[in-house]
C-alpha cells in the first residue's frame, strides 16, 4: 500500500499550489497527488478564453513544467479518481482498486459541470467547458458549425460566447433569469454586457426556459418552453458545477452542497482538508456566509492556509476574494463579494468602456467591479478589507483616485 505523509486528491489549482507551498516552507515529508484528469496540473480560467481561442498552447497554461514535480519530489497519479475514504483507517481507495495510505488528506476535487437534465441533454455536440479534454471535444468539427447555443448567461457562457462571436459564428445565448451575471453582480454590468453582446452580434435571450435539445445522431437545435426551435450545431452548457465531494460525505464528513469545513479548512473528518470550489466556509467578506467560492485566488489561497497549517501550526484562511474575466477588449476584474449588498454607486462611464460598480452594504463597501479601471481595481482592495465607509458622492467622484479616498478615512494607509 502506498503511503504518503500528505495525499491530495485533485490536481486542479488548489490541489498543485497545496504541494507547491508545503515544499516552500521546507516540507520534507512525502507528497502524493491524485489526479482524475490524465493532465499535469494546468490553469482552468483559459480554458473558456485563450486556450478555446487558439491564442494559447497548452503548455503555456501548465501551472508548472512536468518536470517540476519529480524534481521536488511529489509523485503525481494521473488518471486516478478516489472512489472511497476510510478516516479511521487513514486510507483512500481509487476506482481501479489502488489503496493509499495517508497522515494527512486535502481534498481539492473542484466538481463537475452540469449537465441539462432533459430531453438530449448528452447528445453529442452538446459541450461543458470544465477540462482540456472539453474544450478539444469542441474543436472537432468546429470549421463546420455556423451556429451555437449557449445556455447559461454567466462567466463561462459569456467568455465563450465572446471568442465564438469573434470566430465568425453566430451565438444565441440563453439565460434563464432576467439578465446576465445576475447571480454575481448587480444589475448596472449586467445590462452593460448585455448591451456589449449584442453589439458584436450575439442573441442575448433572457428569462428562457429550455425545453429539450433535439437531435438524433447529435444536436440539431434547442427548443424553448414556448415551443421556439433555435437551429444549432452546437450547444455549450454552462450553468454550474456540482461539487466533487461523495467520497467525504460518504465516509461522514458533515455537507451538502460542498463539504463544510472551519476557518482552517478542516472538515469534520480527522487529518482531511478541504480547499477550493468544493469547500464551503465561512467567508469573512460575506458577512460569515457558508459558501462555496469558485474562483483561483480562494483555491491558491486555502492550499496556502492548510500548507502553513501542516507545517508550522494551525493557520486560518483570511483573504479577499478576487476574480477576473476577458471578454472582446474588455477587462472585469472583481474585488470582494457583493453578496447582500443595498447599494450601488457608478465611477466613470459604461459608454466610454471604462467604469466601476462599487458595491455598499450599509454605508461600508463590500465590493467593486471594474471595467478596464485596474487602478481602481487595485486600489479598490483598501476599501474592502477596511470595510471603509464612504458616501456615494464621494466614490462616484473620478477627479479623486480610491487611494486618495482611502487615506482620507484612514490617514495611516500608505
Amino acid at each position: 500500500m502506498p503511503q504518503y505523509d500528505v495525499l491530495i486528491v485533485g490536481g486542479g489549482h488548489g490541489g498543485a499550489q497545496a504541494a507547491i507551498s508545503l515544499r516552500q516552507a521546507k516540507f520534507e515529508g512525502s507528497i502524493g497527488i491524485i489526479n482524475a484528469e490524465p493532465e499535469y496540473p494546468y490553469e482552468r480560467p483559459p480554458l473558456s478564453k485563450d486556450y478555446f481561442a487558439g491564442e494559447k498552447a497548452f503548455e503555456r497554461i501548465m501551472i508548472r513544467p512536468a518536470a517540476f514535480w519529480a524534481e521536488r519530489n511529489i509523485d503525481m497519479m494521473l488518471g486516478k479518481r478516489i472512489d472511497t475514504v476510510d478516516p479511521a483507517a487513514y486510507s483512500a481507495t481509487a476506482s481501479d482498486g489502488d489503496v493509499f495510505s495517508y497522515g494527512k488528506m486535502i481534498w481539492a476535487t473542484g466538481g463537475s459541470p452540469r449537465w441539462l437534465p432533459c430531453e438530449g441533454g448528452t447528445l453529442p455536440g452538446v459541450h461543458v467547458v470544465r477540462t482540456r479534454s472539453d474544450v478539444d471535444a469542441m474543436f472537432v468539427g468546429l470549421d463546420g458549425v455556423a451556429e451555437v447555443a449557449i445556455i447559461g448567461g454567466g462567466y463561462i457562457g459569456l467568455e465563450a460566447a465572446a471568442v465564438l462571436c469573434k470566430m465568425g459564428k453566430k451565438v444565441t445565448v440563453l439565460e434563464a433569469m432576467d439578465r446576465v451575471l445576475a447571480r454575481v453582480a448587480g444589475e448596472p454590468l449586467s445590462r452593460f454586457y448585455e448591451a456589449e453582446h449584442r453589439a458584436h452580434g450575439v442573441d442575448v435571450r433572457l428569462g428562457i426556459e429550455v425545453s429539450c435539445i433535439k437531435g438524433q445522431d447529435r444536436a440539431t437545435g434547442v427548443r424553448l418552453a414556448h415551443g421556439e426551435v433555435i437551429p444549432t450545431q452546437m450547444v455549450i452548457v454552462g450553468i454550474g458545477i456540482i461539487p466533487a465531494v461523495g467520497p467525504l460525505l460518504t465516509a461522514g464528513a458533515a455537507g451538502g452542497a460542498g463539504v463544510d469545513v472551519d476557518e482552517y479548512c478542516r472538515t469534520s473528518l480527522p487529518d482531511i482538508f478541504a480547499i477550493g470550489d468544493c469547500a464551503a466556509h465561512a467567508n469573512d467578506f460575506a458577512g460569515g456566509m457558508i459558501m462555496r467560492v469558485e474562483s483561483v485566488q480562494n483555491a491558491n489561497d486555502m492550499a496556502n492556509a492548510v500548507a502553513k497549517s501542516i507545517v508550522g501550526g494551525l493557520t486560518s484562511y483570511h483573504a479577499v476574494p478576487w476574480f477576473w474575466s476577458n471578454q472582446y477588449d474588455l477587462r472585469l476584474q472583481t474585488v470582494g463579494l457583493s453578496v447582500g449588498y443595498d447599494a450601488t454607486v457608478l465611477r466613470g462611464n459604461p459608454e466610454a468602456r471604462s467604469f466601476t460598480v462599487v458595491y455598499l452594504k450599509q454605508g461600508k463597501v463590500i465590493a467593486l467591479d471594474c471595467v478596464n479601471m485596474t487602478k481602481d481595481y487595485v486600489q479598490g482592495k483598501a476599501l474592502v478589507v477596511d470595510g471603509i465607509s464612504l458616501t456615494p458622492e464621494e466614490l462616484a467622484d473620478t477627479n479623486f483616485t480610491l487611494k486618495e479616498l482611502a487615506a482620507t478615512f484612514n490617514p495611516s494607509l500608505p
